[in-house]
């Protein structure tokens, strides 16, 4: 396994979206095309319900780890014009779609979202969910820090229906801590794991990462002891993207020899990933682990699993909103970014404007390879037909999987493909064979983060 990380860990994309945004065709966008896209998904399949994201980009200070679009301040003032630009955003979508929709899943993604106050974040809900309404069964989750978020915090998110929230760990040694300006005792993250199940949430989740600067493989295997003392529903374990040329200053506070070498970062991996099987946690796609009594876990076996801009969720919304400064909203046929400075987002709402500056609309050959970077992610296996083959050239795909066939990465049976077990930690690599798009015209520069 060692080798194939070694041979495998290149550049490439996390998919959360195909084509991925560097090659959206910026040329061929309107706001008129991504709002018929709109309409066209909500039509098709009102009560299938909609999937909202909003991005609270607010944090007190910067944690050099990050590839978020985040700003920097103490000033809590910024939170009541902000919560005010985001509903009124969501009014301008409900008033496009005629009705109001069924919220089926809701994520606070960040950014810190509890940089906000417990009784803001309420109003933001409930001014939500006055122009929708809920599905019977919904996924409403958002993502905690363990310094900030207080039981308030968590019981006002829970009143209002949230149910799932994710802690960000990342690694709890000191020295690693300080380097990414993230210190966090292993008492704050129990503390609010705690809160959260007396409260009655039904799922919590770790994020740890690997790769870290000063990290080694003992921190990760000592983190990942004592997230099983606390033993979390689902953890994120996944590895430390350095692209200090696409995120600003940020990452710039070490040094590239601060980081692990490839061999130390390969045995972090490969080390934590043993231990979160022996703990009981179940791969689930790229990165995700979780108990079998997990939701997510379930969605897997079931066969609902999906992923979009929000990572991974139990089911499929055909529409997703994303609301909020550098929010990226997907329609199924299409996928628009807002404005990511947020004096601008929120002027342009404030003037009754639907706030994206590019996107992208889906040509034929572009549904069908999302339909099958999809299936790969979060199924492991995918099957095509003649009528694709007519606007697809399976060949390529074919030669470009030859050699992770080879390698016992995937077995190719006519037209389907299926991920391996051995294969299943490079499914990013297994996509990428599919991302015609890339291959037709390779990035000049670097892009993409290490794919291990």
């Amino acid at each position: 396994m060692c080798e194939l990380v070694q041979k495998y860990n290149v550049p490439g994309p996390r998919y959360t979206s195909y084509p991925t945004v560097p090659y959206w065709d910026l040329d061929t966008f309107s706001g008129k095309k991504w709002k018929s896209s709109v309409l066209k998904a909500f039509e098709e399949s009102p009560q299938e319900g909609v999937s909202v994201y909003i991005h609270l980009p607010f944090c007190e200070s910067m944690c050099t780890f990050c590839g978020c679009h985040k700003r920097i301040t103490k000033r809590h003032e910024v939170e009541s014009p902000y919560i005010k630009a985001v509903l009124k955003e969501w009014e301008l979508y409900v008033a496009l779609l005629g009705s109001k929709p069924i919220i089926k899943e809701l994520h606070l993604g960040g950014g810190t979202p509890t940089f906000f106050s417990p009784e803001n974040l309420k109003m933001l809900i409930k001014g939500i969910l006055r122009f929708g309404k809920k599905a019977d069964e919904i996924e409403f989750s958002f993502e905690g820090h363990p310094n900030n978020t207080t039981k308030e915090h968590l019981q006002a998110l829970y009143d209002v229906g949230f149910r799932r929230v994710c802690f960000g760990v990342q690694d709890y040694n000191l020295t690693v801590q300080r380097a990414i300006n993230r210190v966090q005792p292993f008492e704050n993250v129990k503390n609010v794991t705690d809160w959260a199940r007396e409260i009655g949430y039904t799922s919590v989740g770790h994020d740890i990462i690997y790769g870290l600067p000063f990290q080694d493989t003992s921190d990760v295997e000592k983190t990942i002891m004592k997230t099983n003392a606390i033993k979390p529903d689902r953890i994120a374990f996944y590895s430390y993207a350095h692209v200090p040329w696409l995120k600003g200053n940020g990452q710039r506070g070490y040094k590239e020899s601060d980081l692990p070498s490839s061999v130390e970062k390969k045995a972090q991996y490969e080390m934590g990933k043993k231990m979160l099987a022996a703990f009981g946690y179940k791969d689930v796609g790229m990165d995700h682990f979780a108990l079998s009594t997990d939701s997510l876990y379930q969605a897997l076996e079931k066969g609902t699993l999906h992923r979009n801009f929000m990572g991974y969720t139990p089911s499929k919304t055909k529409l997703m909103i994303g609301l909020g400064a550098s929010s990226i909203s997907d329609s199924w046929y299409g996928f628009a970014q807002n404005a990511k400075n947020v004096e601008e987002y929120e002027n342009l709402v404030s003037h009754g404007v639907i706030p994206i500056f590019r996107g992208h609309i889906l040509n034929e050959e572009d549904e069908i390879l999302r339909r099958h970077i999809l299936n790969i992610m979060c199924q492991f296996e995918t099957t095509w037909n003649a009528e694709e083959e007519q606007i697809v050239d399976f060949g390529n795909i074919l030669a470009n999987l030859s050699e992770l066939e080879a390698d016992g990465l995937v077995e190719i049976n006519g037209t389907k493909i299926k991920v391996t077990d051995k294969g299943r930690p490079f499914v990013r690599n297994i996509s990428m064979a599919f991302d015609l798009k890339m291959h037709r015209k390779k990035p000049n520069t670097r892009i993409f983060s290490m794919t291990v």
